[in-house]
This record gives C-alpha cells, structure tokens and sequence, in this order.
C-alpha cells in the first residue's frame, strides 16, 4: 500500500483501496456542484446539511449559490468503516418543521452510499411541505437514493479532508 499527501500536504490513509479528497479538491467539488444546481434551474430558499458529513459541502454550497438560509439535520447511520446501524436515526436537535414548509430545499451530505439516510431525511422534509432535491459529493453503486447532483461515483471508502485525522483529544493537544 501506498500513502498519498492530500491537497493540505498531510499525509493521508492509504490511497489504493480508498477514495481520498484533500481540502483543494473539496473547494473544487462544492463549486462544481452548485455549478450543477444553478444549470439545472433548480433555484433553492434554503441548503440543508445531514450533519456532519454535509455540514461543510452545505456552507460551500450556500455561500456558492448566494443561499442565506442555511440549516442541518442530525442523523445517523455509519459507526464506522464499513459498520453501521440496522436502520439510520435521527439525533436532536431535530429541524424545525414549520420552518422549510413550502420551500425549495436543497439537502446535502457528503456521500449516498446505501442513500437510506438520505431518503429517510427528504421524506421527514416532503412530509413537513419542502420540494427537495438532493446533493453529495459522491454516489455508490447501488444507492437506495440516486441523488439530483453528484460530483463523482466510487465503490471504494472515502477519506474526507474533515476525517483524516483522529480526533484531538486532551491527551493528543498536550503532547
């Protein structure tokens, strides 16, 4: 295996069995993406995220398209490479409903892979009255949810720029 430096120069996980995105790239993916929105006529009131992995790409995409309003939903599925829950959640604080009724909302995360987040999540927004249409930086083969906007397709595991590292922790900061 190989290591590769993503766009930051940090040396990132091995690259020849993973998907790796560097910060540069990801600039890149964002602005491609509200690129593909603005082309399609889509014309969105507010940019939601599935936190976290959308978080990011929705801020990108919101300043991107001029968008204002901006907001997340929490949820959960994946625990971890390759292990997940039997059935994605939903974690507080949970979106205000009465807020997106009526709306164009253009919901993001970071990757549909089994897409059951993401179509749990544009059910819980079509039941509370939005039109929704949905983005990702990358789409697996076999998606439950094909996605409106999708940078690029791999059935690797993807290293994002935001999870490459392990997380600072009180014993990592004091070194």
């Amino acid at each position: 295996m190989t290591s590769s430096l993503d766009d930051s120069g940090i040396s990132a996980l091995p690259s020849d069995d993973r998907e790796v995105l560097g910060w540069l790239e990801f600039g890149t993916a964002s602005r491609d993406l509200a690129h593909d929105v603005a082309h399609s006529g889509f014309v969105p009131d507010v940019v939601v995220a599935i936190a976290r992995g959308g978080l990011l790409l929705a801020g990108s995409i919101s300043y991107a398209l001029g968008v204002k309003s901006c907001g997340a939903v929490n949820a959960e599925f994946y625990t971890g490479p390759g292990t997940r829950l039997a059935d994605p959640i939903m974690l507080p604080p949970l979106l205000d409903q009465a807020s997106i009724a009526g709306k164009k909302v253009l919901l993001v995360d970071d990757v549909s892979d089994s897409g059951r987040t993401l179509a749990m999540v544009v059910q819980l927004l079509e039941v509370g009255g939005a039109e929704v249409r949905t983005g990702v930086l990358y789409t697996k083969p076999g998606t439950a949810h094909e996605p409106h906007y999708s940078w690029r397709r791999t059935d690797q595991w993807i290293t994002f720029p935001w999870s490459a590292l392990p997380p600072v922790t009180v014993e990592s900061a004091t070194r």
